[in-house]
């Protein structure tokens, strides 16, 4: 009996002890094949990166320790070159040509095309409401204005988002109504969502507002949704390489033939993603059309109103974890350098991309997990 209550004691510590230790770790699944997809080819004229590398120590070391760090790629681009470029990828992303999940970078990528989508004349401003497409009908998203969405203050939060559900992808906290793999006409016409009115007007990160601006610029850009992708990626960033954005439907399900499918997750290689941040930097510094619309969402950012900046659960911080505003689907005013007009791109398991305008620099980090020393190899080179 007493060997039988030890067995019992130990089952249940150990039991407690991986619960914790998954808990800290933010590991998710591949999933680039599981779904269809919008793609974008590489341009046979793709920007070609001029290099002037120096070796960083705390880098090498946080990527040589990859199984404890997460960290799998590291670029650092500023004078016009690439400064710093270390990557240690894992075999299945290296079989895939090479291509690494955005996560949730991809909202503010949705925002991005969002400023093409407006600078091409299909959508007016930031400021339209949305009371032209009928998906919304009978939702608190009716009538909305656009900016309200891009800033993640929709009045939502009763019904997702992790300001009540600590999940930015699930209704109410259901695990099977994930708003990432349903078609947004479907889950518009839920009956969770039907009837539903706006609440007060406050931050509330979520997935679903992002995926409804995403389908809304498809809507509005119809046929030519394609078309507004080719111009973001291939003939402004210069991608070298195809980069891809999920759609809701499963590869495994017949493709319907009409509907908006949009989804931000988003997949490139390492170089892509800077070549990425870089059109979006030479956007706001030679202030284009686009530029003045990533200009415009930052002057009309809101503050996230967070209790504290002490990292995650885990004590883990990020671009996103360390900023007070957010606007446009992009993470402002890091903590003791908001007078720098720095602009951050935020992911699930520490993918980040971190533009400093002023300075014309550009940090890149790829991760499986957001156990790196982010002030030391990110905050620190910022402040530098």
């Amino acid at each position: 009996m007493k060997k039988l209550s030890l067995y019992v004691l130990l089952v249940l510590m150990f039991s407690l002890f991986t619960s914790y230790s998954f808990a800290k770790h933010q590991y998710e699944e591949y999933s680039f094949s599981a779904f269809w997809n919008y793609e974008v080819k590489g341009a046979d004229n793709y920007y070609q990166f001029q290099s002037n590398l120096v070796k960083d120590k705390g880098v090498i070391k946080e990527i040589k320790n990859k199984k404890k760090t997460g960290l799998v790629s590291y670029l650092l681009f500023e004078d016009d070159k690439i400064k710093i470029d270390e990557h240690d990828l894992p075999s299945y992303i290296k079989n895939n040509n090479g291509l690494l999940p955005s996560h949730s970078m991809g909202k503010s990528l949705v925002s991005y095309v969002t400023g093409y989508a407006i600078c091409e004349g299909y959508i007016d401003n930031i400021d339209v409401t949305l009371d032209d497409w009928s998906v919304l009908k009978g939702t608190l998203y009716e009538g909305q204005k656009l900016i309200d969405l891009l800033n993640m203050k929709a009045g939502d939060q009763k019904i997702i988002g992790e300001k009540n559900f600590n999940s930015d992808n699930r209704i109410k906290d259901d695990k099977y109504f994930n708003v990432n793999v349903f078609q947004i006409k479907k889950v518009m016409e839920s009956p969770i969502l039907q009837n539903t009115k706006k609440a007060s007007s406050i931050y509330n990160y979520n997935a679903l507002a992002t995926n409804t601006i995403m389908n809304y610029v498809i809507f509005k850009t119809g046929d030519d949704f394609q078309k507004i992708l080719n111009k973001v990626f291939r003939e402004d960033a210069k991608i070298k390489n195809s980069v891809f954005f999920h759609k809701t439907i499963r590869s495994r399900e017949k493709m319907p033939g009409e509907g908006q499918f949009g989804r931000y997750s988003f997949y490139a290689d390492r170089y892509d993603y800077l070549r990425i941040a870089k059109v979006v930097m030479d956007h706001w510094n030679n202030d284009t059309c686009v530029g003045k619309y990533l200009k415009t969402v930052y002057e009309r950012r809101i503050n996230k109103n967070k209790k504290n900046y002490d990292g995650d659960r885990s004590g883990q911080f990020d671009v996103a974890m360390y900023t007070k505003k957010y606007g446009g689907q992009f993470h402002f005013d890091i903590i003791g350098l908001s007078k720098r007009k720095i602009l951050g791109m935020s992911g699930f398991g520490g993918q980040n991309i971190v533009i400093d305008f002023e300075k014309k620099r550009i940090i890149v980090v790829n991760s499986r997990d957001r156990h790196y020393n982010w002030k030391k190899i990110v905050l620190k080179k910022l402040k530098k």
